[in-house]
């Protein structure tokens, strides 16, 4: 009987604690946040599907386009030069001959570092103009954060998101939102 007794005065002791506990802890839970939203955006997509990044992108390819007209034109300098030499380097004196070749590898030259040249302007204008849009897009990732009551709203990419719910993903909404601003702006 000793045990019995023993066993369930441990049990009716858990009751009582359990109990007690409970009643320490209902309030304490009702003050606390029901949950935490956390979101998600894809920075590639916004840059790919907003108004901004759509005429960022133009831009760079028009300039792309300037550069290559540039490029074709030194190309078809180079290609003449290559086909006078080919066709009439024969009969050329052997100094006049070794001066189109070095005419030729002078072009090319200028051709490849001026290809260089341009790879680097163009990189340069994508990057600033991606800071550009970051620097823009800031308050609007605030603005939609405190508006849909979201704690934290992460780049997929970059923070390494691996799954993510779709109802998580505020990236259209980021879309509309940055839009809208840009919209706004050009008024």
């Amino acid at each position: 009987m000793g045990r019995r007794f023993r066993q369930a005065a441990v049990v009716v002791t858990v009751l009582v604690s359990l109990s007690a506990l409970w009643w320490v802890l209902t309030p304490a839970l009702a003050q606390a946040p029901q949950s935490t939203r956390i979101g998600y955006v894809d920075l590639q997509r916004i840059l790919a599907r907003s108004q901004a990044g759509v005429q960022a992108r133009e831009l760079l390819e028009k300039d792309k386009g300037g550069m290559q007209k540039q490029l074709d034109g030194q190309k078809a300098e180079l290609d003449k030069l290559r086909d006078e030499l080919e066709k009439k380097g024969q009969l050329l004196s052997a100094d006049a001959r070794r001066d189109k070749q070095d005419q030729l590898e002078r072009k090319l030259r200028d051709a490849q570092r001026l290809a260089g040249d341009f790879e680097k302007e163009l990189q340069k204008k994508e990057q600033n103009m991606g800071a550009k849009i970051l620097r823009e897009l800031e308050g609007v990732f605030t603005k939609v954060g405190k508006e849909k009551g979201y704690a934290l709203i992460l780049e997929r990419r970059q923070a390494g998101v691996v799954y993510g719910a779709p109802e998580v993903d505020v990236t259209e909404e980021v879309i509309k939102a940055f839009d809208d601003e840009t919209r706004k702006a050009k008024k």
